[in-house]
């Protein structure tokens, strides 16, 4: 990108954060370079200065300074057993929105190496769709719920749900090491995100994080796991898998944050990914009361049946 230009915010773009908004109209140029230009006060919305967190509104003007960018890359289609798979992960449509039993192992957007992810597939599968955007994340290990906007007025009200802590009840199932203690009901620890010399991105509990806050329940007690109910309250990166560390029960199958013991239990149980499923998801849109769910996979319930009680 030569020189400054300018980008006006769409119908579609209405209540966005500015940094996802520019790197969404601007694939490939590097994150590095854009938060720097950020602190710098180089981004400016209507003139003024912009944080990266700011939600832009319907007609903002948004000023970009050169930033360097590789060429950039068309997505590729995705494969038609990625299609087919997804073509059959539907759980919920209507004219709002649209839920996803998401596999694990497929990213919700291309990007860092990803020619694909979900939401290109998504859109390679419905071509006259008008709309659709991604209301939230999840890891690419973690399967379970997504949703996915059909319409901007629905993308805006959503955002607005989870900003608003308690709006949307979320519960995910997961497998932790160990026998989950009956009084560790919560677990509230402030998250911090930070890099390993790999390049490697990591969380973990530190004073100077974001306050962070996780319920969770015993679902099922086994011998040497237990399956357990986990409830974010706020929704940081890798939430739940390091308030399970925090606690002293790691996710089987987590290979960021496992222990060496969960590591060998995970193979004994024939375990190849994250044991963590985003199961239900229950809140009110437009008046109406939507209370959808997710089931299990046959990998993960074959992996419950292998576990001695």
């Amino acid at each position: 990108m030569s020189g400054v230009s300018f980008l006006t915010v769409d119908e579609r773009s209405d209540g966005q954060r500015l940094d996802n908004f520019i790197l969404r109209e601007c694939p490939g140029i590097p994150k590095t370079r854009l938060y720097r230009a950020m602190r710098k006060g180089e981004v400016r919305v209507n003139k003024g200065r912009a944080k990266p967190d700011q939600r832009l509104r319907l007609g903002d003007r948004v000023r970009l300074p050169p930033l360097s960018a590789p060429p950039a890359r068309e997505p590729g289609a995705a494969p038609p057993g990625w299609q087919a798979r997804l073509a059959a992960s539907v759980v919920f449509e209507d004219d709002h929105l649209l839920a996803i039993n998401k596999p694990s192992g497929i990213a919700v957007h291309g990007g860092s190496g990803l020619q694909f992810g979900l939401i290109e597939t998504l859109r390679t599968m419905r071509p006259d769709a008008r709309f659709l955007e991604l209301v939230h994340r999840l890891d690419r290990e973690t399967s379970g719920l997504v949703l996915i906007a059909k319409k901007p007025a629905a993308l805006r009200a959503l955002h607005e749900l989870l900003r608003a802590q308690g709006k949307i009840d979320k519960r995910y199932l997961a497998l932790a090491e160990g026998a989950w203690p009956r009084h560790m009901r919560v677990v509230d620890a402030p998250l911090q995100r930070f890099e390993r010399k790999s390049g490697e991105r990591m969380v973990k509990v530190a004073k100077e994080g974001k306050p962070s806050t996780t319920e969770f329940r015993i679902r099922e007690n086994f011998s040497a796991v237990t399956l357990i109910e986990a409830r974010p309250l706020t929704g940081r990166t890798h939430q739940i898998r390091v308030h399970a560390l925090h606690a002293g029960h790691t996710l089987l199958g987590d290979s960021k944050y496992q222990s060496p013991e969960s590591e060998a239990y995970a193979r004994k149980l024939q375990l190849k990914r994250l044991f963590l499923h985003a199961e239900s998801l229950s809140f009110v849109l437009n008046e109406q009361r939507y209370e959808l769910h997710a089931p299990l996979d046959s990998e993960l319930t074959s992996v419950l049946k292998r576990c001695p009680k």
